[in-house]
């Protein structure tokens, strides 16, 4: 799941792929071979080993450590220095175990995703939703295991889209792409958001987003995040309105057994007449679902990422960028 569209029916500018370089060659190879290495070792030991490299990159290495302390620091100014370095540690970690939990998910059966959760909340609002056959959007951000929740919905009998940016590396891109489709999802690149969204809609598909990191080229509107304003994709939103489509916010959440709790609740949708005010009111409920559970689950969301690094140039001082 990845970043939604542009709010107009001009989608993001579309860009020509550079050729693969040695460098992409290289890292695509490096990759396969992690994975293929840790894919034989088994879904706990693999993830494990991924919690242990992430803690090293954090702490002897620093890549980022600054950036993820002050944001941490800044959400939660009631925590003390030691504590920030808890949760900035443990947010390393399950980002790892993330990143290697769903480099080796296309070799699980559907029945090991299906047992790698615990628990499932609200999944009578998606059966109600696709009951009435003109789709659900999704809308997530990331906190936990964004990319398994896609799995999941696919393992259990809905089609799924998700709405991805392309990487830097087309090699890789590419086989993140084979890969989501080998899971059982079918891959949305942004800049073909709006024309495909429609029809997958009408064909009952579930559509899936992660909204919470803003990107050039993409409409957006601020909205407080902790209590900071931060720049966040209104695609979700726009497509609610439009389609008057059923929309949920699912978290996928690591618990201490090491399998996931699947939370899902709905995005309510309103319509005053100014189109404007309403796209900004669900992407504020979107947000602020997402936050409730950050503060839950603090070290399971992505503090890697600057999410405060594009604000209103009106912003006061005390509410820039920690």
């Amino acid at each position: 799941m990845s970043i939604p569209p542009p709010t107009t029916p001009s989608a993001a500018p579309s860009v020509t792929p550079k050729p693969a370089t040695l460098s992409h060659r290289l890292e695509y190879a490096g990759a396969r071979v992690a994975v293929f290495a840790l894919g034989l070792v088994g879904w706990r030991a693999a993830s494990w080993v991924g919690g242990l490299i992430a803690r090293l990159v954090y702490k002897p290495i620093g890549i980022r450590r600054g950036v993820v302390e002050r944001q941490i620091a800044a959400a939660f100014p009631e925590l003390t220095p030691a504590e920030v370095e808890q949760v900035a540690r443990r947010s390393y970690d399950s980002l790892g175990r993330t990143s290697i939990e769903t480099a080796v998910l296309p070799g699980a059966s559907r029945a090991e995703v299906l047992a790698r959760v615990e628990r499932v909340e609200g999944w009578e609002l998606v059966e109600a939703a696709l009951a009435k056959g003109n789709g659900l959007l999704i809308v997530t951000g990331h906190l936990g295991n964004w990319e398994f929740g896609g799995a999941y919905f696919a393992a259990r009998g809905v089609a799924i889209d998700v709405v991805t940016r392309g990487m830097a590396n087309p090699i890789f891109d590419a086989y993140i792409t084979r890969t989501r489709r080998q899971i059982g999802m079918e891959v949305i690149h942004d800049k073909d958001a709006v024309r495909r969204t429609p029809r997958s809609l009408r064909d009952n598909h579930a559509i899936a987003f992660v909204s919470d990191h803003d990107a050039l080229g993409l409409a957006s509107t601020f909205v407080p995040f902790f209590g900071r304003p931060a720049k966040t994709p209104r695609g979700p939103a726009v497509f609610a309105l439009r389609f008057e489509v059923p929309t949920v916010f699912v978290g996928v959440l690591r618990q201490p057994s090491g399998r996931y709790a699947i939370l899902i609740e709905p995005v309510e949708v309103e319509r005053t007449g100014d189109r404007d005010v309403d796209i900004d009111a669900i992407v504020l409920r979107y947000t602020q679902i997402l936050e409730r559970l950050v503060r839950e689950y603090p070290a399971q969301y992505f503090w890697q990422h600057r999410r405060w690094r594009r604000q209103p140039p009106d912003t006061p001082p005390h509410l820039r960028e920690p």
